[in-house]
């Protein structure tokens, strides 16, 4: 069992782009009770399914499994809530670290959230330029949220930091 420590932020700005490499995403979330998140991933050639556990603070169990794509595209076909997270995510390194920046497409796109992924919940790092304001608290922007209130239903006034017409 892994613990997922992560901690997410909005991004304010276009520098991190220079040298990034995108893979499309697509995700789904099978409907489950209240204590966990199931979520069907594909991101290129590859697929997984993920089962996430309660959220205390940054953190979280997390258990991962690679799955067949044909699977994973079944099931994100049939038996995933809708819409399902459509997204390119880019990897940016900065300070030795790894940030991933999420830009999204489809219902939520003009949503664009960057994460970093910590060994505890008291490591220090430094931010990028571009990252703007802390959301890791903010249940609004967790994936599967964005599925039952996609980013094109809010009011501009949420996202205080980054324009609307980013992406």
């Amino acid at each position: 069992m892994k613990i997922e420590i992560e901690r997410k932020f909005l991004v304010s700005g276009d520098s991190w782009r220079k040298s990034a490499v995108g893979i499309d995403f697509r995700q789904g979330y099978l409907p489950t009770r209240d204590s966990c998140v199931v979520r069907v991933r594909t991101m290129g050639p590859d697929s997984v399914l993920t089962i996430k556990g309660r959220t205390s603070g940054i953190s979280r169990q997390e258990f991962e499994y690679g799955i067949p794509r044909e699977d994973a595209d079944q099931l994100l076909d049939s038996f995933c809530e809708l819409p399902l997270i459509e997204k390119t995510r880019y990897q940016v390194q900065h300070e030795g670290f790894c940030w991933e920046v999420d830009v999204f497409k489809g219902e939520n796109q003009g949503l664009i959230i960057a994460e970093i992924e910590l060994e505890n919940e008291n490591q220090k790092f430094l931010l990028p330029e571009w990252v703007g304001n802390e959301v890791s608290d903010d249940p609004r922007f967790f994936n599967v949220n964005l599925v039952k209130n996609p980013y094109k239903n809010w009011e501009d006034s949420i996202l205080a930091g980054q324009s609307r017409e980013n992406g």
